[in-house]
């Protein structure tokens, strides 16, 4: 029985082309009105999925689901994908070219036109109405082919590196868009190299690595998981007799400040995960204890961690 609380189901699909695997054996779960995040260097297969997902190719093996049924040209409508590579006609006008590709999406030319107004509005484009796409930048040409891609309200949305050619002001315009539309039940598929954007956009992830998915989860947990028993200990008094108190619980530190509060920042690692009870109690008997949380690792760094590991295993 199928997950109704999954927008889309890819089970066990591989893809092969002349001399080369691009996916082998891949399994995800997207949830309905999540933001995942697909993830993977360079020809690891994201595009290939992309592209499957999309109906634009077909997989040699394994099977697609997309809102409980298995997914077939009929779906394509009501899936919005923005690709890397951009693709809209230089020598037209801008309204004109968001107009054609509204009405291909099937709206009628009055609901075009107003939705597209609105949105122009909504994102300060509307005096490039009359502008050919020649004259934009990448960014300027970006904004209107994210509006293109979100105008029919699809219930599947897929960016493929959203943010690329956008200043940073632009790029949260677009982060905060992508997040509203999640919020009113979209569901969205992200596939980018950038995980500082991973870490503010993303529920879940999956990353693949030559062809194979080797790590799935949702992003907060899977920064737990990764944790390795570093925390940041705030306190007030002397450090010397701090350290006395829990070295023998601790396998290093740094002292990383002292704010304006007068509360210094002790950056530490537990020799065990049952540390931590007598840590707390050894430093608030020799300081004034203040906080004591965990540092989480980035994604970046949980990226870097898995497909290191995973290119060691499979040499």
């Amino acid at each position: 029985m199928e997950n109704t609380d999954n927008m889309l189901v890819v089970d066990c699909v591989s893809k092969a082309y002349t001399g080369h695997q691009a996916l082998d054996q891949v399994s995800l779960s997207v949830p309905r009105g999540k933001v995942y995040g697909l993830l993977g260097p360079n020809g690891a297969g994201k595009t290939t999925l992309i592209r499957i997902i999309n109906h634009i190719t077909a997989p040699d093996s394994g099977t697609v689901t997309f809102d409980g049924h298995p997914l077939t040209a009929a779906d394509v409508p009501w899936i919005g994908y923005l690709p890397e590579e951009r693709g809209l006609y230089k020598k037209m006008r801008v309204g004109d070219q968001a107009l054609f590709f509204a009405r291909l999406k099937g709206l009628s030319k009055a609901d075009a036109e107003r939705s597209l107004h609105e949105w122009f509005e909504k994102l300060g484009i509307e005096s490039w109405w009359n502008k050919k796409v020649e004259e934009l930048s990448k960014g300027m040409a970006q904004k209107v082919q994210f509006i293109v891609t979100v105008l029919h309200n699809p219930r599947l949305l897929i960016f493929d590196e959203p943010f690329s050619g956008f200043d940073p002001i632009n790029a949260n315009v677009l982060k905060k868009e992508i997040l509203e539309l999640r919020d009113k039940g979209a569901t969205v598929i992200f596939s980018t190299h950038n995980m500082a954007s991973v870490e503010e956009l993303c529920d879940n992830i999956t990353l693949i690595n030559k062809s194979r998915n080797i790590l799935t989860g949702e992003v907060a947990e899977l920064r737990r998981r990764f944790s390795d028993n570093t925390f940041e200990l705030g306190y007030t008094g002397p450090t010397a007799a701090l350290l006395s108190a829990i070295e023998p619980m601790i396998t290093r530190y740094e002292i990383t400040g002292t704010d304006r509060d007068g509360i210094t920042r002790l950056k530490l690692s537990l020799v065990a995960d049952d540390a931590v009870r007598p840590l707390v109690t050894k430093a608030a008997e020799a300081v004034q204890f203040r906080s004591f949380n965990p540092i989480l690792p980035s994604m970046d760094e949980i990226f870097i961690r898995t497909v290191e590991a995973n290119n060691l295993f499979n040499k």
